[in-house]
């Protein structure tokens, strides 16, 4: 069955359709939304189906790892151990377009931590439509960017996409162009934060 698209207001995103969204993912369906780095594709957190789905339309192995994508600063501090110089970063820099790889707590399945280092990339996006329908959801999303084996960016419109989207995911939430530029990744998991890459979040506040 061949997915929906639906066309949405970046800024102020009809709640009907985000609703609709919602109810995919709650029924173990993969989506692809807008976030202010990039288009994603998601999934519910406990869905080991539905993460499977993920891995194979990336043509991802077994070790990969996903990101966590959250609506606040309560929800990162279930999934993952944030201390007080980790917190003060977070608020400083979320929303935004960084994903910060922190220890996973015990809230968190374990299939979904790195297999060595049990900790966990995260993220709370900064765009409409992503935070409105985390907001409907009530959970975070299992995430990874929204690009094609084989290609050598994301998709940063999904009408440039059409056929390939129409045939991997369940609904397409489509809110414009969200650029190919990924987000910056802070590795927070040590004594002192990490640049992992340089992408759409500046970090020269950080001296980073």
């Amino acid at each position: 069955m061949a997915a929906d698209f639906i066309e949405l207001h970046p800024i102020t995103p009809q709640k009907r359709f985000l609703q609709q969204a919602a109810e995919v993912v709650r029924n173990g369906g993969v989506i692809a939304y807008p976030t202010d780095s990039c288009y994603a594709l998601g999934c519910r957190l406990d869905d080991r189906d539905a993460a499977e789905r993920l891995r194979r339309i990336r043509d991802f192995d077994k070790h990969h790892q996903f990101t966590l994508v959250c609506r606040d600063l309560s929800e990162i501090a279930r999934y993952a151990k944030v201390d007080n110089w980790q917190f003060r970063l977070l608020k400083q820099l979320t929303p935004g377009p960084y994903t910060f790889i922190l220890t996973a707590s015990k809230e968190l399945p374990k299939r979904l931590s790195h297999e060595k280092r049990k900790t966990i990339g995260i993220r709370i996006p900064e765009h409409g439509v992503a935070q409105s329908l985390l907001e409907i959801l009530n959970e975070p999303l299992i995430s990874c960017t929204l690009q094609f084996p084989g290609e050598d960016e994301p998709v940063s419109l999904p009408a440039d996409a059409e056929h390939a989207l129409r045939h991997s995911v369940d609904l397409v939430l489509d809110a414009g162009d969200c650029g190919t530029l990924p987000t910056t990744v802070l590795d927070l998991s040590g004594d002192a934060p990490l640049l992992v890459r340089q992408g759409k979040g500046d970090v020269s506040m950080l001296g980073l």
